[in-house]
């Protein structure tokens, strides 16, 4: 099983980044795809989510208008992208894989402060210069 993230880098403040995550190993058609970050002393935070069926998505109030999240079945990979970028939005992003079906940030949250979440990539680190 993996879960492997890619696309990190710096970038200035106001920048956009689209990462990816390469899913192998699992049924990822049934599998809910969760993205998340932990900045530099920082709790992991949810940031969004993407459902396994119907592909709806969810997303933290802190992002919400400059993230967006989606899935490309057919080639087993989830692209989260920010635009935007902040200073604050330096942070190892991760993807997470949940066989539950479900779209909502706080059940996302619910889950990671549980350890719900069935698979975990490594992360990629963005950094956003001031």
């Amino acid at each position: 099983v993996q879960l492997v993230e890619s696309g990190g880098g710096l970038v200035q403040t106001g920048g956009s980044l689209r990462l990816s995550c390469a899913a192998s190993g699992f049924p990822f058609d049934d599998y809910t795809i969760g993205w998340f970050r932990q900045g530099p002393g920082k709790q992991r935070e949810g940031v969004s989510c993407i459902n396994k069926d119907d592909g709806s998505t969810s997303y933290a109030d802190s992002v919400k208008g400059r993230a967006t999240i989606s899935r490309d079945k057919s080639n087993n990979m989830v692209y989260p992208q920010m635009n935007n970028l902040k200073p604050e939005d330096t942070a190892v992003n991760y993807c997470a894989a949940s066989k539950a079906n479900w779209t909502s940030i706080v059940i996302l949250t619910y889950l990671l402060r549980r350890g719900g979440m069935d698979y975990w990539g490594k992360g990629t680190l963005v950094t956003v210069s001031s």
